[in-house]
């Protein structure tokens, strides 16, 4: 059977199926979230069931979506990765990242770039011997700062490329068999160049084995191996990814499009967030009605039911936006809108939950307090969340002065494609002239109420498409009363400024008065 034939629906539901059936009967995830790492049999259950000798059966395998049709794969279409990502991040999060870091950081670059010999076996691997592969950018000294990294790639002169350095916080450190390594090319004088370099690993084959110095303990994401890894390895010259022009650009694309994509992992998490705290709600009593009687946890409710209609807005965009014959490095905006919204909206539906599940729900095996802890990172990885907003506020910004706009209502609705729609909903908010030389904190306060107007923009076009328009209203409420709160902190004239020696002032006691 030809796997690109088969319906998206029989595939999730074959695939919900199976998860459903390994969490309920073979594995209880509360205990399972006292333990690091994930069982051998169930990472078999969850790619499915295709085996070596068997090469026209059923890709089963979710991992089979993000892989081309042509290499016995469903087609890398974006919305078929986004669907996988919903149906695994319903059952589990810190699956739903594995299945994430398998394909959009390993599976949809090598899909793009990679030598067409060398991702042919590498796809056939995927699919017939389950294979695993993730991404190494992050190092000791240069997280945020990536392109100031010290991992040289220097040819050896016999068709190989030398990759020594330091890497660490890679997802599935010392599980996968392939790593997609980052390190700056060597001139003919040895020191690094400016620009970037993507280079495939197969730590299987000799004298590509990456050493893991340092497991970490990570906070939350028990399932996920984090560690420390010293790169000293040897890789063909064929495993180098090829970009269209820099390699520069061709880590935004790469990023931005896994940015784009963040929605994806976000829509089955934020759904279960919802229905399980409508659930509690329902059936919890305090004083003598159910607590969704209350209306402060009605507003709770409320956001959560209107963070799942955003999310499936943004989704419905980077499905249609965000495909792989996209070059995506230019799109910043909703890039970092889409990442900063969505991860700060799964934190905080995490914390409702937890909130209204109370003290039972501060447990290590309780959905609501792993919740917590597994969302969290979500904010910091694939880049700071404040460092985004500055960025989607910068964007903006720039925009502006090339156009000599200083009004942002008029630059949003006549300007930007991406809030054009959705104007005559927020133009009211925005109606003011922006000093283009802004401090740094008002700049990521400017970008918070921008990042939200971006969504809205989402949203407004999922309602032009036939949504319940009750959701929709509820969201674009939702959206507009979070801007107005970022813009009250953009417009207020208060700014702290910090005091130096503050960490030897006195102690309170001495001002007591007997």
């Amino acid at each position: 059977m030809d796997e690109a034939s088969v319906g998206l629906s029989g595939y999730l539901d074959e695939y919900r199926g199976r998860l459903r059936n390994l969490f309920d009967s073979r594995l209880d995830l509360d205990t399972l979230a006292l333990q690091r790492g994930l069982p051998p049999f169930a990472m078999r259950e969850i790619r499915g069931s295709r085996a070596l000798a068997d090469l026209h059966a059923l890709a089963d395998d979710p991992l089979a979506a993000y892989i081309p049709a042509e290499y016995g794969g469903r087609g890398a279409h974006i919305k078929e990765g986004l669907a996988v990502l919903e149906a695994t991040g319903y059952e589990s999060l810190p699956l739903c990242l594995m299945v994430g870091i398998n394909g959009g950081l390993f599976l949809q670059p090598v899909a793009k770039y990679a030598d067409e010999t060398f991702k042919k076996e590498v796809f056939r691997r995927f699919l017939d011997g389950k294979s695993m592969g993730g991404l190494m950018i992050t190092e000791p000294d240069y997280g945020s700062d990536a392109l100031k990294m010290k991992t040289t790639a220097t040819p050896n002169g016999n068709g190989g490329v030398h990759i020594q350095g330091t890497k660490h916080w890679a997802g599935l450190t010392g599980w996968a068999d392939y790593w997609l390594l980052t390190a700056r090319p060597t001139g003919k004088n040895g020191e690094p160049g400016r620009d970037i370099g993507f280079y495939v690993a197969d730590v299987t084959q000799p004298g590509q084995r990456i050493t893991v110095e340092e497991t970490f303990a990570n906070l939350g994401l028990y399932m996920i191996p984090y560690g420390r890894n010293k790169l000293d390895l040897t890789v063909p010259a064929v495993q180098q990814l090829q970009p269209t022009s820099t390699g520069i650009k061709m880590m935004l694309d790469i990023l931005h499009r896994s940015r784009l994509q963040f929605p994806g992992m976000a829509m089955g998490f934020l759904r279960r967030m919802r229905d399980e705290a409508q659930l509690h709600a329902e059936e919890r009593f305090v004083g003598g009605k159910a607590l969704a009687d209350y209306d402060q946890v009605q507003a709770r409710l409320a956001k959560l039911q209107a963070d799942a209609t955003i999310c499936g807005a943004m989704c419905l965009y980077t499905s249609e936006n965000a495909g792989l014959e996209v070059d995506s490095s230019s799109m910043s905006l909703a890039a970092n809108s889409f990442k900063t919204t969505m991860s700060d909206a799964m934190h905080d539906a995490a914390q409702s939950y937890l909130q209204l599940s109370g003290a039972n729900g501060y447990r290590q095996d309780h959905l609501a307090g792993r919740s917590v802890t597994d969302s969290r990172p979500f904010q910091i990885f694939e880049g700071s969340n404040d460092i985004l907003y500055e960025q989607v506020a910068d964007a903006v910004l720039k925009g502006m002065r090339k156009a000599k706009i200083s009004r942002l209502s008029t630059y949003l609705a006549e300007r930007e494609p991406l809030t054009q729609k959705a104007s005559g909903a927020m133009s009211d908010l925005f109606d003011f002239d922006v000093d283009l030389t802004i401090s740094q904190r008002k700049t990521v306060d400017l970008g918070r109420a921008l990042a939200k107007a971006v969504a809205i923009g989402t949203v407004v076009e999922m309602g032009d498409r036939g949504y319940p328009t009750e959701l929709i209203s509820q969201a674009v409420d939702s959206l507009r009363d979070r801007i107005q709160g970022h813009l009250a902190h953009f417009h207020s004239p208060e700014a702290p400024g910090l005091v130096a020696g503050a960490t030897s002032s006195p102690s309170w006691l001495g001002f007591v008065q007997s």
